[in-house]
């Protein structure tokens, strides 16, 4: 029995870790709840999975908060034009579906405007994993982040069935909705970090080996 409540047991780890995941979950929803401060949230999300969860360091709240503050108006900044290309293609998949359900000729763009809305989606996970991990003004976050989602196809496409994976199974089982942004994020982490590798300096992944050997 004392070894099953051992915080170093894997069963017990397991569970600090689900605990872990639901709480920032919940932390990510409040935080985006104006939508335009979603930008901020999401960063603040990345870096608490990456250094609490997987790493951990630092405590969980103060590893979210902070970096929530100190990217706050950068990461908002960067948020407004997916956000807005977002906003745009909404409406026009609204319009698409009518076309489709009524049988315009047109109609089947509907799918096409799906797919980049699908895009678009991934691309705001590795705007928020840039924005949480290196300094740079809001043009460079937006383009490097695009360059990275870009460069790597095999990575980007497993970031995609994380994300479009999260979304049906909050469909399906509404019921894990209190797991799954930090869970998708999390599962995230494993490829963009090693897309961010392929592009890093040898002192820096020197320094990153050291540091992850501590």
């Amino acid at each position: 029995m004392r070894k099953l409540l051992d915080i170093n047991n894997p069963i017990m780890r397991g569970l600090v870790a689900i605990f872990d995941l639901i709480v920032l979950s919940v932390l990510w929803v409040i935080f985006s709840l104006p939508v335009v401060t979603m930008g901020a949230a999401s960063a603040a999300l990345y870096h608490a999975v990456y250094h609490h969860v997987r790493k951990g360091e630092d405590y969980l709240f103060n590893s979210f908060w902070s970096a929530f503050r100190e990217n706050f108006k950068r990461q908002t900044l960067c948020w407004l034009v997916p956000l807005a290309l977002l906003a745009l293609l909404t409406v026009d998949a609204i319009i698409l579906r009518s076309m489709y359900l009524g049988g315009k000729p047109l109609g089947w763009l509907y799918y096409a405007v799906l797919a980049i809305i699908a895009f678009v989606s991934v691309w705001t996970v590795y705007l928020a994993a840039y924005g949480a991990r290196f300094n740079g003004t809001v043009k460079e976050v937006l383009k490097y982040s695009f360059i990275l989602f870009r460069a790597h196809p095999l990575l980007m496409l497993s970031v995609m069935v994380l994300v479009l994976g999260g979304i049906a199974l909050a469909l399906t089982l509404p019921a894990f909705v209190i797991l799954i942004p930090a869970g998708v994020y999390l599962g995230a982490t494993f490829p963009i970090e090693a897309a961010f590798r392929k592009h890093m300096r040898p002192e820096d992944l020197e320094r990153m080996q050291g540091e992850n050997e501590k």
